[in-house]
This record gives C-alpha cells, structure tokens and sequence, in this order.
C-alpha cells in the first residue's frame, strides 16, 4: 500500500490525463490484489501442503518466512528500479516473474522447491507491489478522480488478508492446496495484456541517474535484518541470538545507510520523501495499521477455527461482512470524507474505531456466537481500516516528484510489511505468555482449561492490538498538518517538505474554477 507526500506538483511536472486510465485502475488492482492475496492465501494451504510434501512443523514456517523475507528486505530496490527503468517495463517484468514463481511453487515436489519458489514470489512480488502504486500515483493527477483511484486501491490493501482466506479456503476445501499458487497465474495473465494496452510508458528526462548500489545493500541488508528478526522471535522467543542478533544488527545497517543517504549523489531513498511532517505520519500509519491488521487476521482465525471449530471456508465467509465496512468506509472517506476534513481527521477516526473493535473482541468466550458477539466488532474494524488506509496511501505518495514516485511508493509497502511482522511477532509472544501464564494458575491442567487459556490468550492480543490503534490515534492526530496550514499552494517545488493536504488543493481548484478566491 503506497501513497505520496502533499504537495502540488508544478504545472510542468503533470502528465497528460490518460484516456485510459480507469483501465489502468483495474490492472494495477488486479496486481495489487494478487500480491496482497499471497499473503494470507497460502497459510490455509499450509496443512495441505505439509501433509502432501511430508515437511515437519519445525520447517513449516519458512514457506510463509521465505515469502516474506524476500519481499520486506527487496521493496526499496523494487521501488528504485520502476523508477530507473521505466513503470510500465518493470510492472509486466514483476507480472511475469509472479506468475513463474507462483507455478513453480504449484508445481514444487520438495519442500526445498517450495521455499525457493516462495521466496522468489516475494523478490517479484518487491518489484510489483510499489510499481503498481507509482502506476497509480503518476495516472491520476485530478484531485477528485485520484481520491477514487486511491479509495480502491486502499480498499485492496485493507482488504486483500480476508479475501485471501475465504480464497485459500475454498480452494483447499474444494481443489487443491497447488492452486493457492496457480491461482496466480491466471490473474498475472489478465494484468499483462491489461498492462500492455493500458499502462503509459515513462520517459526519464535528462541524464539517467545510477542506482545506488551502496544504499541498496546497506537498507536491503537492515529490512532482511528487521523481517528475519521479528519472525525468528514468533518462533524461537525473544532471548534467541538470531532474534536479537539480527535485529541488532539491522539497527546498526539502518543507521548506516541513513548517513549514507545524506551523502550520496544518487540515493536510493532521498530522504526528504520521508522527513516531509504528512509522508512520514503517513508512512507511521500504515505501520501500525498493518501491526494490528495481521494481529486480527491471525487471532481471530484461530479462535473461529480452534473454539468455534469453523471451517476454512466458513471462516473466510466468516470476515466477507469487514471487507464490505472495509471497502464501504474507504469510498466514503476517499471521496467525500478526506477531502473536506483531511488526513488529520480521518486517520485518527479509523484508528479509533479500529481501537474500540479490537476491545469488542477481548469480550469473546467459548460460548460466543457469530451473529451476537464477532460480527459487530468485526465491521468496526472493517470501517475503521478503510478510513486509515486509504487516506494514509494517498497522502504518504501525493506530491512527490515522478521520478521518485516508485521508491515512494515503496515506502508505504514497506511500512506495511515491517508493521506486519512486528505485529506478528509481538502479539504471538504476549499470546504465548498470557496463555502460559494462565494454565500455570489453573492447575491440573484439563481439556477445558487449555480451551479457556487459548481464548485469554487471544483477548491479550486483542488488548495490545487496541493499544496500537490508539497510539496510532494519538500520533497522527498530532504530527499530520492541519488542512491549509503551511505553504501557499503550488509556491513549493513538489518535494519541498511543506504542503497542503490533497483536499486542500481539491478545495483550492474548485474555487478557480467557480471563479471564487480558493
């Protein structure tokens, strides 16, 4: 999920508005959704494939790690290279490499050629995610077309965890667990021939700049680092050497590569794109958007399936009504609500209602049902997600000069990548402990306590989860800009670091057109 700083672009910097560009929209949401699908898809493909492949438990993890690994620690350079090399090239390169990867793995006989495959997923997958969103971010220049673009873009990202349950699900339930993998090269298949009639080309003006290879060791090596970290610690606890080892020395590479950035002639990251006060605010939602995004998908799919004894289908069906409040509130605040209020209202509304759902579900037992005790909470959440992300999205990408548009829009996949595995991370090991903790105190230990000791476990979850949306509150309440506080509108170069909100400049056209003072 990616988005652009707040600032006008300067009138010799705006494209052309493309003729095609609601077919454009499509393609890139046919990508996007196939990145994000693979998220969730394969986890409920996941016994399945261990039954098929004969991997242990102890090896189980890394068909999700490898994935993950490859994408989080390959974003930045995936962003840079859409923006070296041209959006539309590099998209069909990512569209392609996806779908081998995915019939590779499909197709994979060894738990050896699985991870491969997967972790080849996650290095294509780096590359397509933010060229999709610089894609969209370069298509649509009219204020009040980009809030719809960005609505569904921002609503695939919210959204694209559930469907990948209910998918994976169905698939597994009713195929084969191959097919989570195949799936994807029939979606890659529509998105190539979209791509080619759809997707303008991008010409580099001027001298072509070099890819820093320095930086892109140096931030590739720290987001491995930071990914490896967090889910090592999911697995083997926080006092592992690889835990703190890994993220020790992340914080070390990190370190080093911002001080790299200052000072090279072609960095891989400028760093104004993320010290701008509304991109940076926005990057931090995402994060923790995407902390506790995971941290309910994850808990809320054990209990329906381990307490309530749900199916996988059953529980994909089980989340389509918080994709509905999710899709719904993300049109609403697109197109109506954040252009008249700004991010600063709208993200910390989402994180508020996101927080007092996550607080609903502490509320759940073994004897809770759907329609009385999940459904509310869910679709709380659902609307409080698509408040955040869209907003966030479209304000983290908004203003950035085109030829860092690809590397900006990274960002925000980054930041949801990082927040995800932190949130996994963290929430497992406190979920872990409570229900330790909890049978510990209620000795003997029978059937029925280590029922109850899951179900508090996952109310802790929930607990610290809510804690996330309301630090979230707090913090973008504070750091997003007040809506027309700041420099006149088009005065500043794009990336200047000082701009106005994307409604404040929707609110400045409508004027002029009127032929009113904006």
């Amino acid at each position: 999920m990616s988005n652009i700083s707040t600032l006008a672009p300067v009138p010799g910097n705006v494209p052309a508005v493309s003729s095609r560009r609601w077919w454009t929209l499509t393609t890139v949401a046919l990508a996007q959704l196939m990145v994000v699908l693979d998220s969730t898809v394969v986890n409920i493909a996941l016994p399945s494939a261990q039954h098929d492949l004969g991997f242990s438990n102890g090896d189980r993890q890394w068909i999700i790690t490898a994935y993950s690994l490859a994408f989080g620690s390959l974003l930045l350079l995936g962003g840079r290279l859409s923006d070296l090399m041209g959006r539309k090239r590099t998209f069909i390169i990512g569209l392609i490499g996806f779908a081998g990867a995915s019939a590779l793995g499909g197709a994979a006989g060894s738990f050896g050629m699985l991870v491969f495959a997967r972790a080849l997923q996650g290095a294509f997958g780096a590359l397509l995610a933010p060229t999709a969103l610089a894609v969209l971010t370069t298509t649509f220049t009219v204020p009040k077309e980009r809030a719809r673009a960005f609505g569904v873009f921002g609503a695939i990202a919210g959204a694209g965890g559930a469907v990948g349950l209910l998918l994976g699900g169905y698939l597994t339930q009713d195929f084969n667990w191959r097919w989570n993998l195949y799936i994807n090269v029939f979606i890659a298949i529509f998105a190539v021939f979209g791509a080619i009639a759809f997707v303008s080309h991008t010409h580099i003006e001027g001298p072509r700049p070099k890819l820093d290879i320095p930086g892109t060791v140096l931030v590739s090596g720290a987001l491995f680092g930071l990914v490896y970290g967090f889910s090592n610690a999911e697995t083997d606890g926080w006092d592992s050497p690889n835990t703190w080892g890994m993220l020790a020395g992340a914080a070390v590479l990190m370190t080093a590569f911002i001080l790299w950035q200052r000072r090279a002639a072609h960095p891989i990251l400028p760093l104004h794109i993320i010290l701008d006060r509304n991109r940076g605010a926005a990057y931090a939602s995402v994060l923790i958007a995407g902390a506790g995004m995971f941290g309910i998908f994850l808990f809320v799919t054990y209990y329906v399936q381990t307490s309530l004894h749900y199916s996988p289908i059953q529980t994909g069906v089980g989340f389509l009504p918080m994709i509905g409040m999710l899709v719904l509130a993300a049109q609403l605040s697109t197109n109506i609500f954040l252009p008249r209020f700004g991010p600063k209202v709208m993200v910390p509304i989402g994180m508020v209602l996101a927080a007092g759902g996550m607080v609903y579900l502490t509320h759940l037992g073994l004897d809770s049902t759907y329609a009385r005790d999940l459904l509310p909470p869910l679709m709380i959440i659902g609307f409080g997600i698509g408040s955040i992300m869209p907003a966030s999205i479209q304000t983290a990408t908004y203003g950035v000069d085109r030829q860092f548009a690809g590397v900006a829009s990274a960002m925000v996949n980054t930041s949801q990548q990082i927040g995800g595995s932190i949130g996994t991370a963290l929430l497992n090991t406190l979920a872990a402990t409570a229900a330790t903790s909890y049978l510990s105190g209620h000795l003997p230990p029978t059937a029925e306590t280590a029922a109850q000791a899951a179900v508090h476990s996952y109310a802790v979850a929930y607990w610290w989860g809510a804690g996330f949306f309301a630090f979230g509150a707090v913090m973008s309440a504070l750091v997003f800009r007040r809506r027309g506080h700041g420099q006149t509108l088009g005065t500043e170069h794009p990336d200047a670091g000082d701009a106005e909100t994307p409604a404040a400049e929707e609110h400045a056209a409508r004027h002029r057109a009127e032929g009113q003072p904006a």
